[in-house]
């Protein structure tokens, strides 16, 4: 059986450890594989210095078939592009019923493009939150915001930018890579350590 993908979007200057508990987690499982998408081929270096090869573009990918769900971290620049692209693919990706999840700065541009509008979202506090929509029109949902951890609705996970571990929680838990109580053992483990 050939392995659904997760796909990690990546800007320039991307949040390395939002995604560092997932990815090798959901690699691990035989059932995914995580790749990596960006605007164009050009590798994408972290804020960690970390440099990632690109494994599709977004203009290339049309078919959503073979997608378990799409990720984006947080990172500087997107509040410094609007990545129309971007957008236009996350709407198509939900509209054929792919999952995103999105952490920090990521939330914030689903938010400038009216993707959370209509679900329960989180991002980081509500001040900043809106103080980066502050110019953005798009954006009709502050009544959808929860100050929360992390919040799943209708097909999406957004998390704020402390919230890396409850960030991976959810997403093994709507990928089911193991049963509750072992993710929640995981989670309890990685959250309060072993020596307690």
């Amino acid at each position: 059986m050939q392995a659904k993908e997760v796909l990690l979007v990546l800007t320039d200057r991307w949040a390395d450890w939002e995604a560092s508990y997932v990815i090798p987690e959901v690699n691990s499982v035989n059932e995914y594989t995580v790749k990596t998408i960006a605007i164009d081929k050009q590798p994408k270096a972290s804020i960690g210095g970390l440099r990632a090869e690109i494994d599709y573009v977004i203009s290339g990918h049309k078919s959503f078939d073979n997608t378990a769900m799409i990720i984006l971290t947080g990172g500087f620049a997107w509040g410094e592009n609007r990545y129309d692209e971007i957008a236009d693919f996350i709407r198509a990706a939900h509209e054929a019923g792919v999952p995103v999840a999105a952490i920090c700065g990521a939330t914030v541009f689903l938010a400038k493009h009216g993707i959370l509008d209509a679900v329960k979202h989180t991002g980081d506090e509500l001040d900043y939150f809106m103080g980066e929509l502050k110019d953005e029109a798009g954006y009709k949902g502050r009544g959808n915001f929860v100050e929360a951890q992390v919040v799943s609705d209708g097909g999406f996970i957004t998390a704020n930018e402390t919230a890396a571990l409850e960030f991976a929680r959810e997403i093994f838990r709507l990928l089911r890579i193991d049963t509750d109580e072992e993710i929640d053992g995981w989670y309890d483990k990685f959250k309060n350590g072993i020596a307690q």
